[in-house]
C-alpha cells in the first residue's frame, strides 16, 4: 500500500524549495508591498493626528476669540448705552437752555409789547385829546359866533386879562 504521504526526497526538496520561494516571496513582497502600504498608513494616522491637533488648538482659539468678542460686544453695549446717555443728557441740557433762552425772549418780547402798548395808549390818549379840543374849539366857535356880540366879546377878553394878571405879560 502507497502512503497518503509520500514523503520522498522530491517532496521534501519540492517542499523546501516552495517554502524558501514562499519566505523569499514573503520578504520580497513585504518589503515591496507591505512596508510602503505601513508607511503610507503611518503617514495618515500621523496627518490625521495632526488634524486633530489643529483642530483642538482652532477650537481653542475660536473659543478664546468668542470669549474675547464676546467681551468686547458687552463692552461695546456698556459703551453705547453709555454714549446714549451722554447723549440724553446734552439733550436735556440743550432743551433747558432753549427753553431757558425761549422765556427770556418771550419776556424781553412781552415786556417791549407792554412798552410799545403803553407808548400807544399814550399816543391814542394824546390824539384823542387834541381831537376833543379841536372839536369843542370848533363846537365852542360855532356856539359862540352864533350867540355873541361884540359886548360879550370885549367883556370875555377884559376876564381872561384880569385873570391872567399883568405878571403874565411882564415875564
Amino acid at each position: 500500500m502507497e502512503r497518503l504521504i509520500n514523503f520522498d526526497p522530491q517532496l521534501i526538496n519540492d517542499v523546501v524549495i516552495t517554502g524558501l520561494a514562499v519566505f523569499i516571496l514573503f520578504f520580497a513582497m513585504s518589503y515591496l508591498l507591505f512596508n510602503p502600504a505601513r508607511e503610507l498608513l503611518e503617514k495618515r494616522r500621523q496627518k490625521i493626528a495632526n488634524d486633530l491637533e489643529n483642530a483642538k488648538t482652532n477650537k481653542e482659539d475660536a473659543a478664546s476669540l468668542k470669549a474675547e468678542y464676546e467681551a468686547k460686544l458687552k463692552s461695546v453695549d456698556k459703551e453705547a448705552e453709555q454714549i446714549l446717555d451722554e447723549a440724553r443728557k446734552k439733550a436735556k441740557k440743550q432743551e433747558a437752555e432753549i427753553l431757558a433762552e425761549a422765556r427770556t425772549e418771550a419776556g424781553r418780547i412781552l415786556e417791549r409789547a407792554n412798552r410799545e402798548i403803553d407808548l400807544e395808549k399814550k399816543k391814542a390818549l394824546e390824539d384823542v385829546k387834541t381831537e376833543i379840543v379841536s372839536i369843542a374849539s370848533l363846537l365852542a366857535g360855532k356856539a359862540v359866533a352864533a350867540s355873541m356880540d361884540v359886548k360879550i366879546q370885549d367883556a370875555l377878553i377884559e376876564e381872561t386879562l384880569k385873570e391872567m394878571g399883568e405878571s403874565t405879560w411882564q415875564s
